[in-house]
């Protein structure tokens, strides 16, 4: 356990340290940067058992069911990778500008 766990006197507060990634996804008219943002909480939050949860910076599948990509996992890679993985299968189908590539 690290030390920073430690200043969490009660679960409900949800105290999580924040890991930052960033990848472009390349797609048919242009790259999309996504950046991640992976929480460890120093305890689960209330409802889970899993302590690390991925989330990206905006959605994907707009057109059809607009979602925003995101994972739990028990270690940073295991929630990055459901997050990377969702970014991956869905497109990114929005009107803002894309990096050309």
């Amino acid at each position: 356990m690290n030390d920073w766990q430690f200043a969490q006197e009660n679960p409900a507060e949800q105290l999580a340290q924040l890991h930052f990634f960033s990848i472009m996804k390349r797609q048919p008219g242009g790259d999309i940067p996504f950046r991640i943002t992976v929480k460890e909480f120093a305890a689960p939050p209330p409802g889970q058992r899993l302590r690390f949860f991925a989330e990206a910076d905006k959605p994907v599948n707009q057109k059809t069911a607009s979602f925003v990509p995101c994972g739990w996992g028990n270690t940073v890679f295991n929630a990055l990778v459901d997050c990377v993985r969702l970014i991956r299968q869905f497109p990114y189908e929005s009107d803002e500008p894309t990096i050309a590539s």
